[in-house]
């Protein structure tokens, strides 16, 4: 079954930077398009990143130049870098990929002090 085991959130200052890993494992890692996305509390889920087979990567206005997303085929992990960080960028992270459905890792927490 597909499995996504998020790992690396903490606290963090401002302008500090963490680096998030997703362990997958239960389908074709590489070639699966993988992404994160982040929940705020009191807010909707939002897309952060996303990363294709090819390594053609997107990302949403208010991290760009700031976070970077990256995969590992032979370790089937994907990875978000994230510098310069922000007190907006507090949330829970999670790992996604898209299956015939979506899946989800268990999501970790992120937060950034002002």
């Amino acid at each position: 079954q597909v499995q996504l085991v998020e790992s690396g959130g903490g606290l963090v200052q401002a302008g500090g930077s963490l680096r998030l890993s997703c362990a997958a494992s239960g389908f074709i890692f590489s070639i699966s398009a993988m992404g994160w996305y982040r929940q705020a509390p009191g807010k909707q889920r939002e897309l952060v990143a996303t990363i294709t087979s090819s390594r053609y990567t997107n990302y949403a206005d208010s991290v760009k130049g700031r976070f970077t997303i990256s995969r590992d085929n032979a370790k089937n992990t994907v990875y978000l870098q994230m510098n310069s960080l922000k007190p907006e960028d507090t949330a829970v992270y999670y790992c996604n990929t898209y299956i015939q459905k979506h899946y989800w890792g268990q999501g970790t927490q992120v937060t950034v002090s002002s």
